[in-house]
């Protein structure tokens, strides 16, 4: 590692802690130089994966995107911002356990659509309204009738 001070090529670790769950290593170190410190951070590099899109395009899956997408959904809704980030952790886990190149974007919002419908309706029926593509006010009926009849 390379001092950001003076440039020398040689430290010691003087203590390593995980962060971020274990996915990352926070290390603090010394330069044998200068005697400065600072800290570096280590983590996982994941084999990237790829969100197939409705029109057949292809992107790196982006899990900013995802909790973007399911926060509006929740807007101004009882759902907090540790629980979003929480439901977004859950689904990334889930889809590079269950995917290992490629994951349509359709699976991605099954994913989404059985959170949401278990935590709060109305973020769910806003989600599935995108989502599934309602057309009409109909749709919206049909989807509220069926999960007022449930037991989440």
């Amino acid at each position: 590692m390379k001092c950001p001070f003076c440039g020398y090529v040689k430290d010691r670790v003087i203590d390593s802690r995980e962060v971020e769950g274990g996915l990352l290593i926070r290390r603090r170190r010394m330069c044998l130089k200068c005697k400065k410190r600072y800290t570096t951070y280590e983590e996982i590099e994941l084999k990237p994966l790829i969100v197939v899109k409705k029109d057949g395009r292809r992107e790196k899956f982006n899990r900013e995107k995802l909790f973007i997408g399911i926060q509006k959904a929740c807007e101004k809704r009882p759902v907090s911002i540790e629980k979003i980030d929480k439901i977004v952790e859950d689904i990334e886990t889930q889809l590079r356990q269950k995917y290992e190149d490629e994951v349509s974007s359709k699976e991605i919002g099954k994913f989404v659509i059985r959170k949401l419908k278990k935590i709060d309706k109305v973020a769910y029926i806003r989600f599935a309204s995108v989502y599934q593509e309602f057309k009409d006010i109909d749709q919206f009926l049909e989807e509220i009738k069926k999960i007022g009849g449930e037991n989440v």
